[in-house]
């Protein structure tokens, strides 16, 4: 199945009723959501942290810079968490 296209220009934000936090037992990051939890790895939750108002083109970039990385590169990874979380209707993107 093909990842469909994210727009540069949207802006990813939490669905209504998502939460991201620690879990305090594993000490790791999870978003909470009524029908269960999800706990993420390290590329999600730093593209999570960052779904502030910012567009997909300026988290890209935001990350490129902190992790000295190719932001085409970089790019791939975070437009196919950010479909795979809104396929899950976790996050939308306005």
């Amino acid at each position: 199945m093909q990842t469909p296209a994210i727009a540069s220009s949207a802006q990813p934000r939490l669905t209504r009723g998502v939460r991201l936090q620690t879990d305090s037992k594993t000490g790791n990051s999870v978003l909470l959501f009524p029908e269960g939890v999800l706990e993420l790895n390290e590329t999600a939750q730093e593209i999570l942290n960052r779904c502030d108002g910012r567009t997909v083109n300026e988290i890209i970039q935001a990350l490129a810079e902190e992790y000295d990385v190719d932001p085409k590169m970089l790019a791939v990874d975070v437009e196919e968490t950010l479909a795979d979380l809104k396929r899950r209707k976790l996050i939308e993107l306005t």
